[in-house]
Formats: C-alpha cells, sequence, structure tokens
C-alpha cells in the first residue's frame, strides 16, 4: 500500500493533478481492493502495487486532463474491474458516473466494495450494444479503456453522448494509428475529432482522444456486436 502511494503521489504532478490526502487514500485503498479480489476473481494482470499505481490509478485518472467532469455525467463502457470509472468517481465526486460490464460477478463486486470506501457510483450489468435501449444520448461523455479498436470501440459509445458531449477514448501508443482507421466511423455517427491528449505513464505513451458529439447517432447504430466486430463502419 505504502508503495502504491507514493508512486501516485509522485506520478500526480507529472499529470499536472492535484488531489486531497484524503482522495490519494481512497484511490489507493481502491487499488488495494482489486489486487485482493483477484486472488479469487480474474480482474487484473497487473496486481504489483507500484504497477497498480500508474497502469491504472494514474492512467485512469488522465481522463481529468482531457474534460472537466464537474457536475456531468459519464459512462465507462466496459469498466471491467472499474477503470477508469471508479477513480474518476473517487477524484470527482461532483461528476455523476456510471460503470458498464457484462459481466455480473464483476459488477456485483463493485456494487458491493464501492459503498464500503465511501464511493458513488451506477452500476449496470449489460452489453454496452443492449444497455443503450434506454440510455441513448444521455450522457455527457463515455470512456472506455481496453475494450476493442477504436473504429469498433466508437459504434459502442457514441450512441450514450448527447450532441455537445464527447467520447474520451483512452488508447495506447496505437492511437494515431487506430484513429487513422476512423474516419469513417466518426462521420456516421456523429462525431469529430477534437484532440488526442497524450500522457507519459511509465515509459509508455498513452493517449485520451477526444471526440466531440456534433450530430445525432442515427437509430441503427449500435449494431450487434457480432456485427460491428465483423464489419466495423
Amino acid at each position: 500500500m505504502n508503495e502504491m502511494r507514493e508512486t501516485l503521489d509522485s506520478g500526480l504532478p507529472v499529470l499536472g493533478l492535484e488531489l486531497p490526502g484524503e482522495t490519494r487514500d481512497t484511490l489507493c485503498a481502491f487499488g488495494a481492493a482489486v489486487v485482493k479480489q483477484n486472488e479469487v476473481m480474474n480482474l487484473t494482470a497487473i496486481t504489483e502495487p507500484a504497477a497498480v499505481a500508474k497502469l491504472h490509478l494514474l492512467d485512469s485518472l488522465t481522463v481529468l486532463n482531457a474534460a472537466d467532469l464537474r457536475g456531468k455525467s459519464l459512462i465507462d463502457v466496459g469498466c471491467g474491474a472499474g477503470f477508469p470509472g471508479v477513480p474518476l468517481a473517487i477524484a470527482c465526486p461532483q461528476a455523476k458516473i456510471t460503470l458498464l460490464d457484462s459481466l455480473g460477478k464483476r459488477v456485483k463486486w463493485l456494487e458491493e466494495i464501492l459503498p464500503q470506501l465511501g464511493i458513488t457510483a451506477e452500476c449496470v450489468t449489460a452489453r454496452a450494444e443492449e444497455a443503450v435501449a434506454d440510455r441513448r444520448e444521455s450522457y455527457d461523455y463515455a470512456t472506455s479503456r481496453a475494450v476493442a479498436r477504436l473504429n469498433i470501440l466508437l459504434e459502442l459509445t457514441a450512441p450514450y453522448v448527447k450532441v455537445g458531449g464527447a467520447v474520451l477514448a483512452m488508447k495506447g501508443a496505437a492511437a494515431k494509428e487506430e484513429l487513422a482507421e476512423c474516419g469513417s466511423a466518426m462521420k456516421k455517427l456523429g462525431l469529430k475529432l477534437e484532440s488526442v491528449k497524450e500522457f507519459p505513464i511509465d515509459g509508455t505513451s498513452h493517449a485520451v482522444i477526444v471526440l466531440r458529439k456534433i450530430a445525432p447517432t442515427p437509430k441503427q447504430y449500435p449494431r450487434r456486436y457480432a456485427k460491428i466486430k465483423q464489419s466495423p463502419l
């Protein structure tokens, strides 16, 4: 836990972020809870405390440099163990965060652990292409990490975002390569590239791609996942 906290403390200034000590404690408590739960449930391959701080906590917090979440709603599509959504809920309690994942066991664990740590977020078990039926264009932001290539991911996230909001896609070193594949998808889904914000974490480039929603997403999107994967826009 000390190693996780030290790594978090040294990494925040690099990202230009300042967080109260209590917030940092909660971030590390959640990181430790993920590592502990990982002993009985497959949540993450990253379990070494410093690596959890860098590759889960700090990586998640890069979203705060791409968008002001205060007073806004954000859905984390395919949240997995809770990244980036839970660290964002901890660091910006003024945001309304929804965690969406198709694996019920993961979501049930999040529903149990978050109240224990004093973290507020809505937890939803559903597939991304199905949950959108009653949540279409109802969020200021949608984000996602390590779910799919960008040309697939945009069809899963854009339908959740209000016109004027944005998709905040978290990507690694291949961010620009994936973005180059997405011209057609952006046009069809009502998105426009606003910026690519890059952050060095643990010696590699991490990026948040900000895609502004400039027009409603046509009702036929998202398609079924098999179809999206087979034939990306």
